[in-house]
């Protein structure tokens, strides 16, 4: 699924400067929708993962301003031996907007601690060009977990934005846990990220967040 109005083959091939507004490759609203192999392309707000419970294995992901934004529950789960063309999250800041300092890869919606919503990473690569925050809040709860992924140095070094939120940081549940790569040093990310337990991050990754009764393993088989 593309959306190629951000970018179009004036700006590719001339480098012309263009007016840049939010437009969807892909907006997910309904419950228990499962992706496999899909490729989601874009600038801004690429992939609307809107609400409901989601499963995205092994999905291309590029974008380059809160290109994975919503109130979904989702997990983004891709084997590590996949190549960066199959299962990566891939920042395209310096591509088209090489004027911005930086982009954010995330803005997750989650509004209180009884909203279960929240993007979890398991198993990705996390790539591109320029900087980007790994995730800035769009809601005063927002929620994402990146675990044993893939990390380069596009990653901006604090890793995180409160945006609209600034003081109220402690709501936010933003963590990383085994990740490796030039972008996973955690020395310089703010002081508010949050540090999980074994059994947390277990609570997170297991299927169960988003499978607690079952539907994913009644999908007709695709792999």
């Amino acid at each position: 699924m593309q959306n190629t109005y951000n970018v179009p083959p004036s700006y590719r091939q001339n480098q012309e400067r263009m007016e840049v507004k939010q437009a969807l490759a892909a907006r997910i609203s309904g419950d228990k929708s499962a992706f496999y192999n899909c490729g989601f392309a874009g600038l801004q707000d690429t992939l609307f993962d809107d609400h409901g419970r989601h499963y995205f294995h092994q999905c291309y992901i590029e974008g380059a301003i809160d290109f994975i934004f919503g109130n979904g529950q989702s997990i983004y789960h891709a084997p590590t031996y996949c190549d960066s063309q199959n299962c990566a999250v891939n920042v395209t800041l310096k591509e088209y907007l090489p004027e911005k300092d930086y982009g954010y890869i995330t803005a997750q919606g989650r509004n209180s601690t009884d909203d279960p919503s929240g993007f979890v990473f398991t198993s990705c690569q996390f790539l591109g060009s320029g900087k980007a925050y790994l995730g800035r809040a769009y809601g005063a709860f927002s929620r994402v977990i990146i675990v044993n992924s893939v990390l380069t140095d596009m990653v901006e070094p604090q890793g995180w934005n409160a945006w609209n939120h600034v003081e109220h940081e402690e709501n936010i549940e933003y963590a990383e846990a085994r990740c490796r790569g030039a972008g996973a040093d955690t020395s310089k990310r703010v002081s508010w990220e949050k540090h999980l337990s074994v059994d947390e991050v277990k609570k997170f990754t297991d299927s169960s967040f988003i499978d607690h009764d079952g539907w994913i393993a009644k999908l007709p088989s695709v792999l």
